[in-house]
């Protein structure tokens, strides 16, 4: 199936600036273009294309990005290499999750706190009528 850029900057919520600044970065090495010279995305594409999203949100950089996707262009051979690259990402975005998760326990906390000086306030107001 073929996407223009502006359904997929629909679907992927992503702007069409961004996506174009993608391809002239080398970062989806695969697309093509149709007769008239549009771009027409793939599926595949639009994978890369939330690949690049979620390494950009974990602070990857765009010379770092590049680097791997010039290291996928060249096969099979660096393998080892891009799984490591994916494995950094996996610890990267792990330790984002227990950083919120513990953020999220402190506010839930705090929330328990308040839900019981209101029952206990509600007690209190109830037992005086």
């Amino acid at each position: 199936m073929g996407y223009s850029i502006k359904e997929v900057s629909e679907k992927l919520n992503i702007s069409q600036y961004t996506l174009r600044y993608y391809e002239k970065e080398g970062l989806i090495p695969y697309l093509h273009r149709n007769y008239s010279g549009r771009r027409v995305y793939s599926d595949n594409d639009l994978i890369w294309i939330k690949l690049i999203g979620c390494m950009k949100a974990t602070g990857m950089s765009i010379a770092y990005i590049k680097n791997y996707v010039e290291l996928t262009v060249q096969g099979k051979s660096t393998l080892l290499k891009r799984r490591q690259i994916i494995i950094e990402q996996k610890e990267i975005i792990e330790t984002e999750i227990k950083k919120y998760s513990d953020l999220l326990e402190v506010v839930n906390i705090k929330l328990q706190r308040y839900d019981q000086i209101i029952r206990n306030e509600h007690e209190v107001n109830s037992s005086e009528e």
